[in-house]
């Protein structure tokens, strides 16, 4: 008897890690399956549809809404509108003797007011409080212990003199900050200048 020895053909490398491959994936396949098939809080609600790996993950779904207003489709009595002060030309023509919102709280806001008088014999200043016309204090070249005493009641150093005086005074009555209107046409220059300079120089502060 003879006994013949069959000898399997000789497979490629390639085969050889292809087939290695589809062991791989196969087992990676499996492992997905238990793990998906677990009843855990998360996957009960959802179910995916295929078994690939993206499926394992919840969807989430995002809207973004955009809201585009035009700014000129906002109302007028509108909150943005309201933090206007200064009229416009339509509503001063409507209602004149509207009072504007720097009309109407300007007396608030800058309480103390400075007026300064030149005449051709002397010079007088005051400070008037506007809300309830109080003089705070007074200073003039015509008063008795100035009027003898300096040689000009109405040159630049009497000037110097009513401006240091009306500061003294003014921090006296615990004032520290006046105002200055000119008036149409007023120059803050010369002898009206001076006066206002010196009142700064001595501890004034002019808003």
């Amino acid at each position: 008897m003879f006994f013949t020895q069959t000898s399997e053909p000789p497979v490629s490398p390639t085969k050889k890690m292809a087939c290695i491959i589809s062991s791989c994936a196969a087992l990676s396949t499996q492992s997905l399956l238990s793990a998906d098939s677990l009843p855990t809080s998360s996957t009960r609600s959802i179910k995916p549809n295929s078994l690939s790996w993206g499926s394992s993950f919840p969807t989430i779904h995002i809207s973004i809404s955009i809201n585009n207003n035009n700014p000129s489709s906002l109302n007028k009595t509108s909150f943005i509108q309201a933090a206007w002060t200064r009229r416009s030309r339509g509503e001063l023509a409507k209602k004149p003797n509207k009072k504007s919102w720097k009309q109407r709280t300007d007396m608030y806001m800058r309480p103390f007011l400075l007026n300064v008088f030149f005449s051709r014999r002397f010079i007088q200043a005051k400070v008037m409080h506007r809300g309830t016309s109080k003089v705070v204090s007074v200073a003039t070249t015509n008063a008795k212990d100035l009027r003898h005493s300096l040689p000009s009641l109405t040159d630049h150093n009497a000037c110097r003199i009513v401006g240091k005086l009306i500061a003294e005074r003014s921090k006296e009555a615990d004032v520290y900050a006046m105002s200055y209107e000119p008036r149409k046409d007023e120059r803050i220059e010369g002898k009206l200048g001076i006066v206002i300079d010196t009142i700064k120089e001595n501890g004034i502060i002019f808003v």
